[in-house]
């Protein structure tokens, strides 16, 4: 039987417990390597607003709140009211993908969508020009630092303060978080193995970090022998 849960694209599944991240060093990991967000908010006139940003991970000590630095473009912080003290929601998406009941080999089977995605409830301190910069440069920092010839925004001094002016920068203090991994845990190993082997190689659905966090996931199972495939198949999938 398919159960409610897992029909289709699982639009319940954020508020249920079902593939829950339940450690909190899994999210800050999932932060560092996927920091493309959308910011969340209520305006004024009481409409959903987002914004979409990069987004820096605080090192802090361990027992300490996890903290965010992020910059939007003007006017974004003054819709949002980051400056108001409300709470925003900040959705940080992992990899993520189509998983195509194909890949299967068993019928009856329907399509899905695997994921992994947190969800951060924060409050927002609204920066100033000096630690705003400083955000703008540690992000170029962050992703130029891989690059053959990085760049550094020291090099074009004049010139990055001020496009600066036209940024503001904030930092986001965690109150609470959710976060999901949908890798299809509830199939047997080998329906997961060969979702896995599709998003390594698929020509048309290829998800590599996808089937990354699938690998992982399946070594983690009770019992796992890691590249082996055990188990049989059970049932209707979805």
């Amino acid at each position: 039987m398919i159960g409610p849960a897992r029909w289709w694209f699982d639009e319940r599944v954020i508020h249920t417990t079902d593939y829950a991240i339940e450690d909190e060093a899994r999210v800050r990991d999932l932060v560092r390597t996927h920091g493309w967000a959308t910011l969340v908010a209520v305006a004024d006139d009481g409409a959903p607003i987002a914004s979409h940003l990069p987004v820096l991970l605080e090192e802090t000590p361990e027992g300490e709140p996890m903290s965010l630095l992020g910059h939007v473009g003007r006017p974004d912080e003054v819709l949002h009211r980051l400056d108001s003290g409300r709470e925003s929601l900040l959705i940080v998406q992992g990899p993520h993908g189509y998983v195509s009941p194909g890949w299967y080999d068993m019928t009856p089977a329907v399509p899905t969508w695997n994921y992994v995605v947190v969800h951060l409830y924060c409050t927002v301190e609204l920066l100033g020009p000096g630690e705003s910069y400083a955000i703008l440069s540690d992000t170029v920092d962050r992703y130029e630092s891989v690059m053959p010839d990085p760049v550094r925004l020291p090099q074009v001094e004049e010139y990055a303060r001020r496009i600066a002016k036209g940024a503001a920068g904030f930092r986001l203090r965690v109150t609470r978080w959710q976060g999901k991994a949908k890798l299809s845990q509830d199939k047997p190993r080998a329906v997961a193995e060969r979702v896995v082997a599709a998003l390594e190689s698929d020509p048309h659905y290829a998800q590599p970090a996808l089937a990354a966090e699938m690998r992982a996931e399946l070594d983690r199972r009770p019992g796992s022998v890691t590249g082996g495939v055990t188990g049989g198949l059970t049932g209707g999938v979805a």
